[in-house]
């Protein structure tokens, strides 16, 4: 009998801490996570965090306002590959939406919202390289960033086929892009959309292109704290309601068909059809 009060009084304490609205209310501010170089996604224009990720942050923080009532404080958290899940966790920050892809393992211990983007694993070279695909990778040095999916997409495929290749990893996006800017590295493996927006954003844009096959599409959404069913049918809910005003595609326009800081640079890039299908389906469905 002990040990079943015991059981209850641990759900209900975890029930209560993961009450990301009352949280918010309780203390009046709301702490929202950015990366420091997810183009176009989230990522630093001098020292302010904007993109397409940080509009979807904003309607989320405007929601929560209008659920409790109140103007709450909103505090800027850096965030990394590596740190995101666990920051999420223990509380430091309230939403994280950024470029974090949705799939099963990372679902055992956080939520995601309604997916917003689809992309995969590609690689970004110089064109003085000659690379080509991943068989040209063979004995050579590959950089990708740490606590990304890419990671394990990429030493999976090099053990699959033994082309011996030297993983070296970034603690970032940009560190990782550096490699291959200091010939560190020949290649780096990332979501696509991520190394066109690093390409982009590059001192010599036209010294690097996209190559390779897409290893596999994975979806990316916002992630929340477990157990929180009253945040995650918010953040849903504002989703559903950008998807099906047009708003969404309006600022998916914005940050992938038109110039985006700080180089005035377009990405240039339609709507994949995964995501156009989503914004009728508006599911969650992680990648496996």
């Amino acid at each position: 009998m002990l040990t079943l009060a015991c059981l209850g009084l641990c759900a209900a304490v975890q029930a209560q801490s993961n009450d990301t609205l009352k949280k918010i209310a309780d203390s009046g501010k709301m702490v929202v996570a950015y990366r420091e170089s997810s183009v176009p996604f989230s990522y630093l224009d001098g020292v302010k965090p904007i993109g397409f990720s940080e509009e979807l942050t904003a309607q989320v923080v405007k929601a929560v306002q209008e659920k409790i009532g109140k103007i709450v404080t909103v505090e800027h958290q850096a965030v990394t590959s590596a740190n995101r899940i666990p920051l999420l966790q223990n509380g430091t920050i309230d939403l994280e939406c950024g470029s974090t892809t949705n799939n099963s393992l990372r679902g055992k211990d956080v939520t995601f919202a309604i997916n917003h983007f689809y992309t995969g694993t590609r690689l970004v070279v110089k064109k003085s390289s000659k690379i080509k695909n991943y068989a040209d990778l063979k004995g050579k040095t590959v950089a990708s960033t740490t606590g990304t999916t890419n990671v394990v997409v990429l030493r999976k495929y090099n053990q699959e086929n033994k082309l011996d290749m030297n993983l070296v990893m970034g603690k970032d996006h940009s560190d990782s892009f550096l490699l291959v800017e200091q010939d560190r590295a020949v290649a780096f493996g990332m979501d696509d959309i991520l190394l066109f927006g690093l390409v982009a954003n590059a001192k010599n844009p036209a010294d690097y292109e996209v190559v390779g096959d897409s290893l596999q599409v994975e979806p990316y959404a916002c992630m929340l704290r477990k157990d929180d069913p009253a945040f995650k049918q918010l953040v849903d809910n504002t989703f559903k309601d950008l998807m099906k005003s047009g708003a969404f595609e309006k600022m998916y326009n914005k940050w992938f068909m038109s110039p985006i800081p700080p180089k005035g640079m377009n990405l240039n890039l339609p709507m994949a059809k995964e995501l156009r299908d989503n914004l009728k389906a508006m599911s969650d469905k992680p990648a496996t």
